[in-house]
């Protein structure tokens, strides 16, 4: 079992960066995928960036690349998600999940979810 918490969530700006963070529990967190998704009330779920067990693949949206950058530290059974030239479009809650096939693509069942944290953006 896997327990995720983001934090790092805000009001900001159009323009800013914010940095999110997706803390987990476990000792198998180093083996699983981690997956970043956003969601806007009335809108289906949205995957954002994926992150490999072993940090070596990413993948991220068309509508982030080159905008958002996701990381992890095994040691601190953390993953990061940077967001950098942020849009109000970019503007939903943001949920981590944990993907057992440690891959973290776009299309993998993700088998545990954190409770989400809310970025905004001001225009």
């Amino acid at each position: 079992q896997v327990q995720l918490v983001e934090s790092g969530g805000g009001l900001v700006q159009a323009g800013d960066s914010l940095r999110l963070s997706c803390a987990a529990s476990g000792r198998t967190f180093s083996s699983y995928g981690i997956g970043w998704f956003r969601q806007v009330p009335g809108k289906e779920r949205e995957f954002v960036s994926g992150i490999s067990w072993d940090g070596a693949k990413t993948f991220y949206s068309d509508s982030v690349k080159g905008r958002f950058t996701i990381s992890r530290d095994n040691a601190k059974n953390t993953v990061y998600l940077q967001m950098d030239s942020l849009k109000p479009e970019d503007t939903a809650v943001y949920y981590c999940a944990a993907d057992k096939s440690g891959w973290a693509t776009p299309l993998v069942y993700y088998d545990y979810w954190g409770q989400g944290t809310q970025v905004t953006v001001s225009s």
